[in-house]
């Protein structure tokens, strides 16, 4: 699916029918193929891996299009701080991509990852919420923008040293729907630790939740990973 108009390849600038020439999707930087299927984290066997068993997230599955390292970082990096909206459908249809490949059945409802309203207004826009209106809309699943809230504004999470992300974001968020029974998929950019969006599916869970899956662009690994 071409989304920009001008025949060049977004990464190389090669002539192309799609937004990346085949030879820059071939290079896309791909998670390892054995890895928990509950937080992505590389296990050689690709069984849940000890940290999610020692203490299950309240999320049940991660899908993510990619690792997050170049040129996906430059890219999600074009989409939040420059707003560079093109970008938004490009990274949502890799997504899209792997969801095909590795959902297991459709949730009932997508919510964007949420921004404190004064975050918003700095950005202008919420990133989660642009790759989400794409993947709806191939996906057909109702997109909920307005009832989960950030309702504590946090310093951002690269800025802090991963033992105290969790601390960060605990208890921001609230969330008015009714979700007995329902499976939900949490959309945003990137997934590090993976504690923002812990913190988001409690709240779901709370809601009555029975299954929330994270749908992320991106999963940061280790380099040496």
């Amino acid at each position: 699916m071409k989304l920009f108009t001008d025949g060049n390849c977004i990464l190389c600038g090669a002539t192309t029918s799609e937004d990346l020439c085949a030879p820059c999707q071939v290079e896309l930087p791909r998670l390892p193929e054995n890895h928990c299927p509950i937080c992505l984290w590389p296990v050689p066997t690709a069984e849940i891996c000890g940290t999610c068993l020692k203490e299950p997230p309240a999320f049940t599955r991660t899908i993510a299009a990619t690792r997050y390292t170049f040129p996906i970082d430059a890219l999600v990096r074009s989409l939040k701080y420059q707003s560079n909206f093109a970008i938004a459908p490009i990274l949502a249809s890799l997504l899209l991509t792997q969801l095909k490949i590795s959902m297991q059945h459709q949730p009932d409802i997508m919510l964007p990852m949420p921004l404190h309203p004064i975050r918003l207004r700095e950005r202008g826009f919420n990133q989660a919420i642009e790759l989400g209106r794409f993947i709806a809309k191939q996906l057909k699943i109702p997109l909920l923008v307005d009832h989960c809230y950030r309702i504590r504004h946090t310093v951002p999470q690269t800025d802090l040293p991963w033992p105290e992300r969790q601390k960060n974001v605990r208890k921001v968020f609230q969330c008015d729907l009714d979700l007995s029974g329902r499976h939900v998929a949490i959309v945003d950019d990137v997934m590090t630790t993976g504690a923002t969006l812990n913190e988001l599916a409690k709240v779901l869970r709370q809601q009555g939740a029975n299954e929330v899956s994270n749908w992320v662009i991106a999963r940061t690994l280790p380099d040496k990973i």
